[in-house]
């Protein structure tokens, strides 16, 4: 690690309902499910050793109750920060992506490949994301050098984070997992951002017995929230 260097650990919200359901959340501020509040306390032990110097969190209720294990078991209040919220999908918002599928269709084909001018009928586009989240992991690691920081967030910013640290386009296919509670890490140093590593879910599959089997990761698919 460069003298400059930050370690982002990136952690996905835990289940909520509506993503059992396939319901886009988007900015609606939907709470973890009994399976979500389990995920979190899955991540909470596993990062209980890590050394983390703050907990950072989208200010959505589903991704600060995924927060909070994680930050008391280091004695840290979670941030909340307005710029580590989802995507805002607009007028699609509420919505049901089987529902949207079969009635819009064309708006559905739209939405899946990535249609950088899409705006979801009111919401962001993915390069207003792209800024925001950009902007954001930029000013939150330049607080911490030479430390390592949690972000718990949203699949959508999840999405964009793994472009930036990839080099990825933003209207590419999308190859890597978007997983409820899954550990993604992620460092910034002088030479810019870069992959440490995606998609550890072991934390989870360790309490198999704890954790519905809903909460198994499948393979990725395009809906986030």
């Amino acid at each position: 690690m460069t003298p400059m260097a930050t370690d982002i650990i990136l952690v996905r919200h835990g289940e909520t309902e509506w993503n059992h359901l396939r319901r886009i959340q988007g900015q609606l501020d939907v709470p973890l499910n009994e399976v979500g509040l389990r995920q979190a306390q899955a991540i909470g032990h596993r990062l209980a050793l890590e050394p983390i110097a703050a907990v950072y969190t989208s200010d959505l209720l589903r991704a600060s109750a995924t927060a909070a294990p994680i930050a008391a078991a280091h004695g840290l209040a979670p941030q909340p920060d307005a710029r580590l919220r989802e995507r805002h999908y607009g007028g699609f918002q509420g919505s049901y992506y089987d529902q949207l599928q079969q009635v819009a269709p064309e708006v559905y084909r739209r939405m899946l490949s990535r249609d950088l001018d899409f705006d979801l009928e009111g919401g962001e586009t993915i390069p207003m994301l792209h800024r925001r989240v950009t902007d954001a992991l930029i000013d939150l690691a330049g607080r911490h050098p030479r430390s390592s920081i949690v972000v718990v967030t949203h699949g959508g910013v999840l999405d964009s984070c793994h472009r930036l640290a990839t080099g990825m386009s933003l209207d590419a296919p999308r190859t890597f997992g978007l997983f409820n509670a899954g550990l993604n890490r992620i460092a910034l140093d002088d030479d810019g951002f870069r992959l440490v590593s995606w998609g550890d879910v072991e934390h989870l599959a360790g309490a198999a017995d704890e954790i519905d089997p809903r909460s198994r990761p499948a393979a990725p698919v395009g809906k986030v929230g």
